[in-house]
Parts: structure tokens; sequence; C-alpha cells
């Protein structure tokens, strides 16, 4: 891994519809526009050499989870106040391996096999949402790349977009949510760009419609990761917790803001 210049670029990445949004941009303030890519590697591996991607996905899979999840998760939640929903608890490396199997075929039963298995592998017995089933492949995807890339792992860094919400608000978690019954709340939404224009990003560009493949909350939350990101660049980021423990791969447990 290159270490940081003015000259590399920085990417913020969000989970989106299409894959992946990714917004990279230089330490500097130049940011390209944002695109949908279909595989993480493309985004590490992409033409810019990101020195350091900042992801919206957890790095580092237990293999027992602990009563609440993992320690990174528990103390974001604390900092997240009405907003604490929005980190999902990730089971064990077996939950999650299970949910992305090939068998069975069919969802809904991988979704209760990997239940069965995450309840079997907790401390306190406990399964995982329905939700975060649906982010579970992309968050194997991560894992293998950077299991299989040792020498890019160093260089990728997990985040939540709402933990950096709150860092932009000088420490105090947020009032508006950035969605209500699933469908985006447009003063949430706005609070969420006037903080990114406060941290640096483009008033232009926080407030642009998201590229195809992707909603305008995802673009948000990537110019959240990309805030991180530049966090990361100037050594300023704090980890949750600040001593994270490693999975059995050596991954840090970590949520970075």
């Amino acid at each position: 891994m290159i270490s940081p210049k003015d000259d590399n670029w920085l990417a913020g990445v969000d989970g989106c519809p299409g894959a992946w949004l990714a917004v990279f941009a230089r330490p500097d303030g130049v940011i390209l526009p944002p695109r949908v890519v279909k595989r993480f590697a493309d985004i590490v591996l992409a033409d810019e050499q990101p020195a350091i991607v900042a992801v919206d996905m957890p790095i580092g899979l237990p293999e027992r989870s602990p009563a609440g999840g993992r320690l990174a998760e528990r103390e974001a939640r604390a900092l997240l106040g009405d907003r604490k929903s929005s980190v999902f608890r990730i089971p064990s490396r077996r939950a999650v391996e299970a949910s992305v199997a090939p068998e069975p075929a069919d969802a809904r039963e991988r979704f209760f096999a990997a239940c069965a298995i995450a309840r079997e592998t907790s401390e306190d017995s406990k399964g995982f949402a329905k939700q975060g089933f649906y982010i579970l492949d992309k968050v194997a995807e991560i894992d293998a790349f950077l299991r299989s890339h040792d020498n890019h792992a160093s260089g990728v860094f997990e985040t939540h977009p709402e933990l950096a919400f709150v860092m932009m608000n000088g420490g105090k978690s947020l009032a508006l949510p950035k969605k209500v019954k699933s469908r985006v709340h447009m003063p949430g939404l706005e609070l969420r760009r006037a903080l990114l224009a406060g941290a640096g990003i483009d008033a232009g560009i926080a407030g642009m419609r998201a590229p195809k493949g992707a909603a305008d909350d995802d673009l948000v939350d990537a110019l959240a990761c990309l805030v991180t990101a530049r966090r990361l660049f100037r050594g300023v980021a704090r980890s949750y917790p600040a001593d994270p423990p490693r999975d059995e791969h050596g991954l840090p447990m970590a949520i970075w803001a």
C-alpha cells in the first residue's frame, strides 16, 4: 500500500442497488463524478489506485458474536442516539457464509438457515434482522477481497455514515432521520447535505442527483464516507473501539469516523 500523499486518490463507498457507489477525490478537494461499479475490487484496483478507501460495510467477522454484536457496533450505537438502529448487528463468520451459500437456492430458506447458525454462534442466542441479511453478500465480498489481497487490506477502512455525520455535527447525534418508513425524509437528507458542505464537500456535489443504479441517499452516504477517508488521510479519524480486536484472518473489527 502506498503511503498517503497529496497526489493520491481517496474513495468514499456505499452499497447501492447497482452494487457499489464510489466517489473518488483528492485530499485537497477535487472530486470526480460519482460512479456505480459492480465489484468492490473494481474500486480498490481502479485506475485511481486509491490510497484510502472508507466503506460503509462491516469488515472483520467474529467466530462467535458477542452479546449485542461486535464491540465496534456497540460503541457506534452508543453515539448515535435515535439513529442507533442504523448500525446492523453482524453475525458470526459461519452465519455470513451460510447466507451466501449456493444451497439452498431459495433466499428465504438461506435466511432462516443463516439465522439458526447465528443463534448457535452468538453469546446471547440472537439471530439478525432480515434487513441485515440483504447486505451480507456485500460483507462476504469485501471479506473475500481483503483476505486475498493482503497488500490492499491496510488501506480499506470500515466506516458508518451516521457516525461520520455525528463527527460533522460536533459530536451530537442528528435529530432528523434520513428515511421514514423506508422512504427518503427530505428534511433529514437536506440536514446531511448541509453538514457535508460544512465539512468541505462542494454543495453542488452534495446536492446532485445520484447516478443510475444508486439513490440520492446512497450518494449522501458515500460522500460521508469520503469525509471519513479525508479524516483518515489527515490522521484525525477515530477508531471505535480504540484498540480493535481482530478476526481469525487478522482483519480489524473497527468502525472509523
